[in-house]
Formats: C-alpha cells, structure tokens, sequence
C-alpha cells in the first residue's frame, strides 16, 4: 500500500471525518456530511467511479428478483429510494419499462404476477405506473421474441447514469465544503489521542496528511485492505467478490422498453436500452477470486449472455457486433450463502472506536440505489462522536442540475429554445448529463464553433474545458468512459487524438 517514497507534500489540517474511497458509497456520505456541516476530506486511489460505481447495470431498483430470497426490506427500502433518487436527479435517472417473457419452466405465471403486484406496492410507488399482462402475440413488445413467448409482464424502473451520479455527489460535498482528493491513495492511518492521522499519497508521489476526529472506510472491493493494510486493524465482517460482466452491442429491437430475461439457471438477465441506438446486456453473477483491479470479461461469460438473447429474441446480436465490453467486482457482504446470485445485496457497517477513542467505520455491502439511505444510517452510526449533528437532509434536495423545475422534456425543450443554433442531439445530450448546469457549460456560446475543437460524435473542446475545471478529469477515460459516453461514439483515430489533445 506504501507505492514510491513521498515527496514533501500537503497538511490538511484537522476535519471531522476523512472518508477513504471515491465510489458511491463514498460520495454520497461526503455529501451528506458535509451539508450537515461537518468538516469533510474524501480521498480516492484512482478516478472516482472508477471502479464498481462505473460498472453497474445502470439502474436504480427495487431489485425484483431479491423478492424470491425474502429480502423484503430491502426491496422495500430501494422502491424508497427509487422515487425519492428519480425526484432528486431527473436529469440522470429517468422511467423504464421491462417487459418481461413469461418462461414457464423457471417460474410459473401466478408467482411472477405475485411478485409483481408486491412490488408494486411496497415500497409507496407514486410516479411510476404498476405492472400489467402483456398479450406479447399481439403487443408491439413482442415482435421481437420467439413466437412461444406469448405471454408476458411488463413493470416499471429506473434508469441511471451510475458514475455521474457519483460525480454529482461529490460535487455537492465540494460546493459544502468538503475537500476532494482523487488519485490520492490512502497509505496509513492511526490513532493519536482522540484523533485519527491519516497520511496519503498522490499519483506523483506527494505526500499529503490529515487528522480526523472519524475515519469512513467506502472503498469497496478494498474494504478490507484499508482495515488490515492501512489501519492495521483486524474485522470480524468480510466482503465477497462477485464478477458482473456487461456487453454493449448495436440495438436490435424496436421501441423504447427493456426486456428481463429468465434464464434455465433462474437468474436473470436486463436488456436495456443505452445511449439511444445501443443496448446493454447483463449481468453475469460469478464467483472472483483476484484483484479487484484486474476484472475483465471472459469469453464464457460473453457466450452465456448471447446465449440468452438467442433463446428469447428472432434476430439476437452476433458475436461481432459487440462494441464495448466491462466487468465490476460487486463488494458484497459475505452471508455465507452458497448461489453468488442469493448472496444478499444488502449493507453492514461495523464500528471500531471504544467511548473515548477516534471511530473507523467500515462498509460492506450495498447497492447504488440505497447509497442515499446508507449514507443517512452511515451518519447515525457516527452520531455518538458528534452531539451536535445536525438533521439528515439529502431526502429532498436536488443533485446539482437536477433543479429542473418540471418535466425533463420541458427544460429540455427550453434549453433548445435558448440555443436554437444548436444541433438538438447535442442539446440533449448537455440537458441530460448536466440539467441546469447546461448553462453554465455553455455560456456565451451560441454555435458549434464557439465549442472549440470538435473530438467526435457530440464531443466539444468547452465540454472537455469544463470536465476538467468542475469534475476533476485528467486522463482520457476521465473524459470518455466515466464523466460522459462519449467513447462509445468516437472511432479509435479520434480517441487517440484526444489522448493526444490531452
């Protein structure tokens, strides 16, 4: 964990709480506490969302299928989230509907149905329609299927842009004071008094130090190596990494719904629409045994989701036309359940810090639909060590550029009024991934031209000006992977002369 030997670097003073990693899980606790007021440093090994964060099925969900292992709370508790996350980022999370084939041979139709009137309902669904029966022999969504499947569901979800939710996260943290440190490995941390010394290192070898009266432990897959390694502590909790895997390939139905597929093994499988004529397939569910940084797709993988497709759909992808390709290591709390796919997706926090002694909280587990809820529940967990603490608060307030004061449609459409020199695939694209921040990216420009260089696709030197000053990128995939898509749109000689550019 040491890296190089440091150069003589940064004291950051004393802050209440110093939280080592920069994925959800992270980003929303340096939000919620630094909008309580509370003196916040967060710190990352590598770009925030860089790994699991930006490696997600997208989807902010109650998670239908956990119904099938009893986790009803936690089902309960995502359907929460899920209207209080759509409210509060409409710019980056928006409705789906999944139409799901019914396949007799996993589960027989009264217990899908079942299963999706409890959905429904318990979690206080108010902005989405409910489930219903679909005839897929004569509704449009089941053109595209075999002709056995002629019997269907249809349910509704959310979609989610996974890494700029992380990145809006942080920058609300900032804009409340919190200091944001990416590329910044936490090297050692211990006691001293009633306070913890955190000694870090950035990529160029500076050395940067802080105290902190708590110490939050989010990084993840690495959850235990900041316990061991860094705080040279030991945990009773541990964390199982399992592989999902995702495969990007042209859209090849028509329509804007998603489909849920029903596998022989009974897990299942999201195809949903991405970045307008694309589609993303996944996920795989398998057991991970190395390190979290080396996770790719394997071929077996790759052929059990076109498997999939060919067993529901007339005319599935063919192996050639897959464009893209990732792999996440899912941190899950280890319940010691024998399927990967039962193992639950729910959060444990464990406290070390005796009355008196500075506290490290650890996190094991979760999703990126509950990080909100996790948050609040990180900060009562911490409410011992700071009397004063202010109310939670995130319920109800916006994401930056999520302000959007109606209708996505809406904004979107007076956005293209204020610029109507625009081309509006590109006013679409700034409304979405910025909201109301579109202005501010944009400013005095009126043009294309008034954008700088022209990378690609919807791809402009200002918005890579603006990246790099309001949300820490540096490197290519900063840019191109993880703040915006925009790689999925370029062709490899333009994504070699941005790197260039850079």
């Amino acid at each position: 964990m040491t890296g190089a030997a440091p150069v003589a670097g940064t004291n950051h003073g004393l802050v209440d709480i110093a939280v080592i990693g920069g994925g959800i899980n992270g980003a929303g606790i340096a939000r919620d506490a630094a909008g309580r007021g509370l003196k916040v440093l967060l710190c990352e090994k590598d770009d925030f969302a860089e790994g699991t964060s930006s490696r997600s099925g997208k989807l902010i969900h109650g998670g239908l299928r956990y119904l099938e292992y009893y986790e009803f709370r936690l089902v309960r508790e995502a359907l929460i989230e899920r209207e209080v996350l759509l409210a509060s980022a409409p710019h980056i999370i928006w409705p789906m509907r999944f139409v799901l084939p019914h396949s007799p041979e996993q589960r027989p139709a009264w217990l899908v149905r079942t299963g999706l009137l409890l959905y429904d309902h318990l979690g206080g669904r108010k902005q989405l329609p409910a489930s219903r029966s679909l005839d897929l022999s004569q509704a449009p969504e089941g053109a595209p299927l075999h002709q056995e499947f002629r019997r269907g569901f249809e349910y509704s979800d959310c979609w989610v842009d996974d890494s700029r939710l992380v990145i809006l996260n942080l920058i609300d943290a900032a804009q409340n004071g919190a200091r944001i440190l990416p590329r910044t490995r936490a090297v050692r941390a211990r006691r001293d008094g009633e306070v913890w010394l955190l000694e870090m290192q950035g990529h160029d070898g500076t050395a940067q130090t802080v105290r902190s009266r708590a110490l939050v432990n989010a990084a993840g897959p690495w959850v235990q190596d900041v316990i061991q390694g860094v705080a040279g502590l030991n945990s009773a909790q541990s964390v199982r990494l399992v592989k999902g895997s995702h495969i990007v390939v042209p859209k090849f139905w028509a329509g804007p719904q998603a489909y849920l597929l029903q596998n022989a093994d009974r897990r299942v499988i999201f195809v949903n629409p991405y970045e307008n004529d694309l589609a993303l397939i996944g996920t795989t569910d398998i057991p991970y045994q190395g390190r979290a940084e080396d996770v790719a797709i394997g071929a077996d993988e790759t052929d059990y989701l076109l498997q999939v497709l060919r067993r529901y759909f007339r005319t599935p992808p063919q192996p050639s036309e897959i464009v893209h390709a990732f792999s996440g290591v899912r941190p899950l709390y280890d319940d010691n359940a024998d399927n990967p796919s039962a193992v639950t997706r729910d959060y444990v926090f464990e406290v070390d810090g005796a009355e008196g002694a500075p506290p490290l909280l650890s996190i094991f587990g979760g999703k990126i639909t509950t990080y909100r809820r996790l948050a609040e529940q990180a900060m009562q967990r911490l409410a011992p060590w700071f009397p004063k603490l202010s109310s939670a608060w995130t319920a109800n307030r916006p994401l930056p550029g999520g302000d959007l004061g109606g209708s996505f449609d809406d904004f979107s459409n007076g956005l293209a009024r204020d610029y109507p020199d625009l081309p509006r695939t590109l006013i679409q694209h700034y409304a979405r991934l910025y909201g109301t921040l579109a202005r501010e990216l944009l400013g005095p420009a009126r043009t294309s031209v008034d954008l700088g260089h022209h990378f690609g696709g919807d791809f402009y030197e200002r918005e890579a000006a603006y990246l790099r000053e309001m949300e820490w990128a540096r490197r290519s995939a900063d840019f191109l992977d993880r703040r915006t898509k925009h790689g999925l749109h370029l062709t490899p000689a333009q994504r070699h002369a941005f790197e260039n550019y850079l």
